[in-house]
Parts: C-alpha cells; sequence; structure tokens
C-alpha cells in the first residue's frame, strides 16, 4: 500500500464527531441558542476537515495522517495549530451545550 492511514474506527470517531457537532450547532442556531458561538462553531466543524485533508495531501510514503500532523507541528506550521485549536473550541462548545441543556432540564 502506498499510503498509509490510520483505521477505519479511528475515521468513524472523527467524522461522527464532526457531523454531531455540525448538526447540533445547527439545531442549537434554529432554536436559538447560543447563536453567535454556534455559528463559530459551524465553521470550525466545516474547516477543520478541509483543511487537514487538504494539507495532509502531499504527506511522505509510509506516512500516516497523524504522524504528518505531529510533524508539521513540530515544524512550526499554522495550519496544526489552528486543527488543535479548533478541536479545542469544539469541545469546549459541547461542554457549555450540554451544561446549559442540564440546567435547562433540571427541575426543583
Amino acid at each position: 500500500m502506498y499510503w498509509e492511514t490510520l483505521p477505519n474506527w479511528v475515521w468513524i470517531i472523527y467524522y461522527t464527531f464532526i457531523l454531531a457537532t455540525l448538526g447540533v450547532a445547527i439545531l442549537s442556531i434554529v432554536k436559538k441558542k447560543l447563536v453567535i458561538v454556534s455559528i463559530i462553531t459551524i465553521i470550525f466543524a466545516m474547516t477543520i476537515p478541509i483543511i487537514s485533508i487538504i494539507n495532509s495531501i502531499g504527506r511522505e510514503k509510509g506516512v500516516d495522517e497523524f504522524e504528518h500532523f505531529i510533524t508539521q507541528l513540530q515544524q512550526g506550521f499554522n495550519w496544526p495549530i489552528y486543527v488543535i485549536v479548533g478541536f479545542f473550541y469544539l469541545f469546549v462548545w459541547w461542554a457549555v451545550y450540554l451544561i446549559k441543556n442540564k440546567k435547562k432540564n433540571v427541575s426543583y
């Protein structure tokens, strides 16, 4: 095999997370909750995979996406930093979203 790649389960988790985030962010906008941060979430959820794919196209033979990502990060490229910041933002957005929903569902 010319190109190394990550196992299928990694891709399933990755794209499930991205698609779930995108769907819930759109739903949040429709419900008019967390509108501004949800718009930013949609932008990150759409651009992170695109930037990652574009920058992984030219990786060396025998190097998978994660190894290429780490190498590029160590060499000081901007795109891995953008991806890290973007994923950190998405995780924080999920935490805020879930905390707000939990408080809403708790009745005293």
